[in-house]
């Protein structure tokens, strides 16, 4: 009996200890398992981490995705207070640059690339896609919104007629028989005949058409037209008396007026300036909305008053 019960007794400790062992095991398993598990949640969890990550960094709004890129806008680089190049430095001033620095900022660009356009070049160069958009005193007209979408207005102005002192003009009477000189490319040529049509001072029809020296020079039955192709040319034109009268948005003309100089008590027509994209293009939207933006928070007036 003692043999037997000895025998039960180690048979218990040993049943005991194997009971145990497999407990052990069970629970290294089951510790396994849950380890293996906790590991793939958190593979998951990195692995959503990382998308989330990657997809505010490129797919988030305009502006994350738009943080690396470059807007090429297309100034003119001749018109002091709007948009003049300083040839020593290489940079651009004044309020038009102002106002893209601000827009493409306010979009999420981390750099703006200045283009210098003239009146003749900025209409192609937009097309082709040499810049984004125009800030470039380029008024808003129906022909040119068949075109290009534009960005509700942000600067008013009026085309003038800008005479020398010597001349002896004084109103628009005094301008029969003499010459008109516009800048090529721009708008004023043909509102300019449009208003002297309405003010009766011609009948519009015109009677030769030449080029001379570089310059478009149409006769008309009460004044002869010259297209000149820039700014300062026309100005020049003026000091030498080949034009009698220099025709240009107020804008411009502020960087020509001279103390022998003024301007007739007559307006061609009112000007609106407006940010020029590709017709319907992503941009559109996101440059007038930007730029509508800009003017209700007071930031364009503000420009404004720093550079009148």
């Amino acid at each position: 009996m003692g043999f037997a019960e000895g025998f039960s007794i180690r048979t218990g400790k040993g049943d005991a200890c194997l009971n145990e062992r497999r407990a052990g095991e069970q629970g290294r398993k089951h510790m396994a398992r849950r380890t293996s598990r906790l590991t793939a949640v958190a593979v998951a969890a990195a692995a959503l981490m990382l998308t989330a990550l990657l997809c505010l960094a490129g797919c988030g709004g305009d502006g994350a995705a738009s943080g690396g890129k470059t807007l090429r806008v297309g100034v003119r680089s001749d018109i002091v207070g709007f948009s003049y190049l300083n040839e020593e430095t290489g940079n651009y001033y004044g309020l038009e640059v102002d106002i893209a620095e601000e827009m493409a900022a306010r979009m999420g660009y981390g750099n703006v690339e200045f283009v210098t356009v003239t009146p003749d070049s900025r209409k192609q160069m937009l097309l082709d896609g040499q810049v984004d958009c125009l800030v470039a005193c380029y008024s808003i007209s129906d022909s040119r919104q068949e075109n290009f979408d534009f960005s509700p207005t942000y600067y008013a102005d009026a085309a003038v007629v800008m005479v020398a002192d010597s001349s002896l003009v004084q109103d628009l009477d005094d301008m029969k028989g003499l010459t008109f000189g516009t800048m090529s490319g721009s708008n004023t040529s043909p509102l300019l005949v449009l208003k002297l049509m309405d003010e009766g001072f011609t009948s519009g029809d015109a009677l030769d058409k030449q080029e001379v020296d570089g310059a478009v020079v149409t006769t008309f039955d009460n004044f002869t037209l010259q297209q000149i192709s820039s700014y300062q040319e026309l100005s020049d034109a003026l000091e030498e008396g080949t034009v009698d009268a220099a025709c240009m948005d107020g804008s411009i003309a502020q960087t020509y007026m001279q103390d022998d100089r003024h301007l007739l008590d007559f307006t061609i027509a009112e000007q609106e300036y407006g940010v020029a994209t590709q017709k319907d293009s992503a941009l559109s939207a996101q440059v007038a909305q930007t730029i509508q933006g800009m003017l209700d928070d007071g930031t364009i007036a503000g420009l404004i008053d720093k550079w009148d």
